[in-house]
Parts: structure tokens; C-alpha cells; sequence
């Protein structure tokens, strides 16, 4: 989906910069990535780590999209905001990859192993580090 039917679709939607909100989402943002960190690694926290990171992902671009003057009601726009707004495609690609990780977990009830939970954990910080660099 790109930018222009997220529009269309209401998903995406023009708003002014508010520096109150953006802080606080990104102080939220900072309380789940430590929450994940401070969970075990255990086969029983694998999706729960997972979670936690990727919502402090989405925050990240959450407060970035609302520096930009937009609000973004879809995490699949996300991708198009990144690839279109940001000029990153790789960027774009890279959290279309963990989203689809995540929504597994999430909404279809998929088990994430250790290993895989490791390899995703690196690619969603990397993620936040180029996110942040970014706001």
C-alpha cells in the first residue's frame, strides 16, 4: 500500500506539530524497549520481548510521523511513510520485515524460538538506532 491510498483509505491524516506529545510518546517508547530488555530470554518470553520492542519501534515512528505533520492510524503505512516521507526504501523494507515477525506472534499466535527472537531483537534495535537518528 502506498502513501497515496493509505490517504484515500484515511489512514494517514494531516495534523500540526505538537512537542508535548511527541515527547511523551517517546518517553513511552523508552519504557518499553527497557521492559523488553529487562525480561529473560526465555522460550516463554520470546514473543513477549518481541512485542515490547517492536511497540517501541512503532512509537519511534509514531513521533517521527508526527514531526512530518502526520498521524498515522495503520502500521502497513508505516512502511509507505518511510519508503515516500523518509526516502529510505531499505528502511521501509526492514520494518515491513519485523512488522510481519511481530503480527505472527501477535495476532496469529506463532511461537517465536530463541534464536529467531535474538535475530529479530538485532534487526528491530537497528531499526530504532536509524529511527532515532531520524527524529
Amino acid at each position: 500500500m502506498d502513501l497515496l491510498e493509505c490517504r484515500k483509505k484515511r489512514f494517514v491524516k494531516e495534523v500540526s506539530i505538537d512537542e508535548n506529545k511527541i515527547n511523551s510518546i517517546l518517553k513511552n517508547s523508552e519504557n518499553k524497549l527497557k521492559s523488553a530488555d529487562l525480561l529473560p530470554l526465555e522460550g516463554f518470553s520470546t514473543n513477549s520481548k518481541i512485542s515490547l520492542a517492536y511497540d517501541c519501534l512503532r512509537e519511534l515512528l509514531e513521533a517521527l510521523a508526527l514531526k512530518n505533520k502526520l498521524k498515522i492510524y495503520n502500521q502497513e503505512c508505516y512502511t509507505a511513510f518511510l519508503k515516500e516521507i523518509i526516502k529510505d526504501s531499505l528502511l521501509g523494507d526492514e520494518f515491513d520485515s519485523v512488522r510481519i515477525i511481530r503480527n505472527s506472534a501477535d495476532f496469529y499466535g506463532k511461537k517465536i524460538s530463541i534464536e529467531d527472537c535474538k535475530d529479530t531483537l538485532i534487526k528491530i534495535k537497528d531499526l530504532i538506532r536509524k529511527i532515532k537518528e531520524e527524529l
